[in-house]
C-alpha cells in the first residue's frame, strides 16, 4: 500500500468516527459513512444491513434508490449478505458476475460480468454478537490494493458501526422503558385521582362529584371555590385525569407562594439575559402545561398588573416570555381555585371583571368539613388506616374521641383532620387513642359545644370538671410526670403546673 493511500485511509476513518459521534440518527449517519467510503476509497454501492431474529435488511446505502434499498432483504443464510449475517465471518467475491450465490436482489447491478466488480462483505459485530453486515462493491481498476487490506479497513469501520448500533439499541431500550414507566405512572395517577376515590357521602359532596363528571370531558375553564384544606387540588386532578387531556401534563402553581416580582417569570418563562440572574432561557408554567392542564391555586392573590396576561392566554392562547419577542402558542385548560371572595375583589377593583367571567365558566363549590359532618367518621377511618400502615401501627380511637371530632369545627378542614390523625398515630403511646390524647383546644371546643354555658372570667364548672379529669388521666398514664403529661395534653409544663395548683390535684 502506498503512503498516499494510507493517508487517505486515516482521513476516511477520522471522518467516519466524527460522523458517527455527531448524532443518534442511524440511517443518516450510515448513509454518510457509505458516502465517505465512495468518495475517499472508491468503494461503490456500500450498504449497512441490520439483523433481526430471522432476516437481515439494508437500512442505509450510497448509490441506491429508496426502492432498491427496500428490496434488500435476506433470510439468514440466504445470499452473501445472509450468509455473513448468519455465520459472522467475512466473505470476498472477486467477481460477482461469476458467483451463483450473489443474488443482486436490489437490482442495482444490471451488467455484472461487464463491470468486473468485486464484492466485499464483513459482519458488524459487537463482541460475539452479530448485529448486521457491511458490504461494498470494489472496482479494481487501481493497482496496489489487495482484498486483505480492504477487509482490514472494513473490519475497523464495521467495529465503529457496531458500537454506534449498540449504543442506539441501548438508548432505544431505555427510552421504551421510560415511556412504559411514564405510562404506568400516568395510569396509577389516573386511578389514584379518580373521583370515586375521593371520600364524601354527604349530599353536598355528591353534588361536587356530579359537577366533576359533567365538566371533566369538556374544554371549559373551572373555578373551584372553598376554604383552605377542602381538597381543591384533589378535585382539580380528578378533572384532569377524567378529561381527554389526561395524557398531557398536569402543572400546578400557587399564586400566593411566589413574590410578585418573580410571578411573571414563573408563569410565562424568560429569555436568557432578560434580567439579572437570567443566565439561560427558562420555560414558564403555561408553556410546560401545553397539551394538558394548568391548575392556578389561590388565583385571588394574583396581582392586578399580571391579570391582563392571564386573560390573554385564556382568550388568545398565546403569550411572550419575559424579555422575549417571539409569541408562544399553547393549547391548555385552566382550572383555578380560590378561598377568597372574588366578587368583593372585583367590586374593590382588586380583580379584573373580564378575567373573573373568563375563570368563572363552571364554578364548583367545595363545602367546609363542618358543613358535612356526616363524612367525618369515614374520613377518620381512611386516615387511620393510611397512617397505621405507614407507621406500622394498629392504633384505634374511642367513641368519645370520635364524638369530639364530630363536635369540633375543623377550621383547617380535611387537611387539619388528616394532620391530627397522623399526629395521634405517631405520638400515641398505646394502641387506643382517648380524649386525653387530643389537643387541648379541641377538647375545650367540644366541651363548649356540649355545655353551652356563657363564659365570662372563668370556665364553667362542667368544663372545669372535664379538664380536671383529663389532667388526672394524663398524670396517671405518665406516672405523675408533669412534663410528659403536659406533652400528652398538648400544653406546656408551666400550664399543667398552674392547672394542678388551681384544681388542687394531688397524687393519691
Amino acid at each position: 500500500m502506498s503512503k498516499d493511500h494510507k493517508t487517505i485511509e486515516l482521513s476516511a476513518l477520522y471522518e467516519i468516527s466524527k460522523l458517527l459521534g455527531s448524532s443518534l440518527n442511524l440511517r443518516s449517519n450510515f448513509r454518510g459513512v457509505m458516502r465517505i467510503l465512495s468518495e475517499y476509497l472508491d468503494m461503490k454501492r456500500g450498504t449497512v444491513a441490520l439483523r433481526s431474529d430471522s432476516e437481515v435488511s439494508i437500512i442505509a446505502a450510497h448509490g441506491m434508490s429508496e426502492e432498491e434499498i427496500r428490496r434488500g432483504r435476506y433470510k439468514l443464510g440466504e445470499g452473501i449478505i445472509g450468509r455473513v449475517a448468519k455465520l459472522g465471518s467475512p466473505i470476498v467475491i472477486p467477481n460477482i458476475g461469476d458467483e451463483p450465490l450473489f443474488l443482486n436482489r436490489t437490482g442495482v447491478r444490471k451488467m455484472l460480468k461487464k463491470e468486473n466488480i468485486a464484492f466485499l462483505c464483513v459482519p458488524i459485530k459487537f463482541k460475539n454478537e452479530v448485529l448486521g453486515v457491511l458490504s461494498v462493491d470494489r472496482l479494481f481498476s487501481s493497482k496496489g490494493i489487495t482484498f486483505e487490506e480492504d477487509l482490514r479497513l472494513l473490519k475497523i469501520i464495521a467495529s465503529l458501526i457496531a458500537q454506534s448500533v449498540k449504543l442506539h439499541l441501548e438508548i432505544e431500550k431505555e427510552r421504551e422503558a421510560f415511556i412504559e414507566e411514564k405510562e404506568n405512572l400516568r395510569q396509577q395517577l389516573k386511578g389514584k385521582y379518580r373521583i370515586e376515590n375521593i371520600i364524601g357521602q354527604s349530599d353536598s359532596m355528591q353534588e361536587v362529584f356530579e359537577s366533576v363528571h359533567r365538566v371533566a370531558p369538556s374544554r371549559a375553564n373551572v373555578l373551584l371555590r372553598g376554604e383552605s384544606g377542602t381538597g381543591k387540588e384533589l378535585i382539580a386532578k380528578a378533572i384532569h385525569y377524567m378529561s381527554p387531556r389526561s395524557k398531557g401534563p398536569f402543572v400546578k402553581f400557587n399564586c400566593a407562594s411566589i413574590p410578585e416580582g418573580l410571578l411573571e417569570s414563573e408563569l410565562f418563562g424568560h429569555e436568557k439575559g432578560a434580567f439579572t440572574g437570567a443566565i439561560s432561557m427558562r420555560k414558564g408554567r403555561f408553556e410546560l402545561a401545553d397539551g394538558g392542564t394548568i391548575f392556578l391555586d389561590e388565583i385571588g392573590d394574583l396581582p392586578i398588573t399580571l391579570q391582563p396576561k392571564i386573560l390573554r392566554v385564556l382568550q388568545e392562547k398565546e403569550f411572550e416570555r419575559v424579555g422575549g419577542e417571539k409569541t408562544m402558542k399553547v393549547n391548555l385548560r385552566l382550572i383555578a381555585a380560590t378561598s377568597r371572595n372574588l366578587e368583593e375583589l372585583v367590586s374593590r377593583e382588586k380583580f379584573r371583571e373580564d378575567l373573573y367571567y373568563r375563570l368563572n365558566v363552571v364554578p364548583v363549590y367545595l363545602p367546609p368539613l363542618r358543613e358535612r359532618r356526616v363524612d367525618i367518621p369515614v374520613l377518620v377511618e381512611h386516615f387511620l388506616k393510611k397512617y397505621n400502615e405507614e407507621n406500622n401501627r394498629s392504633v384505634k380511637i374511642t367513641p368519645e374521641v370520635l364524638g369530639v371530632f364530630m363536635d369540633y369545627d375543623w377550621p383547617g378542614n380535611v387537611r387539619e383532620l388528616e394532620n391530627t390523625i397522623e399526629r395521634l398515630v405517631v405520638m400515641s403511646g398505646g394502641k387506643v387513642i382517648g380524649t386525653a390524647d387530643l389537643p387541648l383546644n379541641m377538647r375545650e371546643q367540644s366541651a363548649r359545644s356540649r355545655y353551652p354555658v356563657q363564659m365570662k372570667d372563668a370556665l364553667p364548672s362542667a368544663i372545669r370538671d372535664i379538664e380536671k379529669t383529663n389532667i388526672l388521666d394524663a398524670l396517671n398514664k405518665t406516672g405523675w410526670n408533669q412534663a410528659k403529661a403536659a406533652r400528652l395534653l398538648g400544653i406546656t409544663p408551666r400550664q399543667i403546673g398552674y392547672k394542678i395548683k388551681i384544681y388542687d390535684i394531688k397524687e393519691k
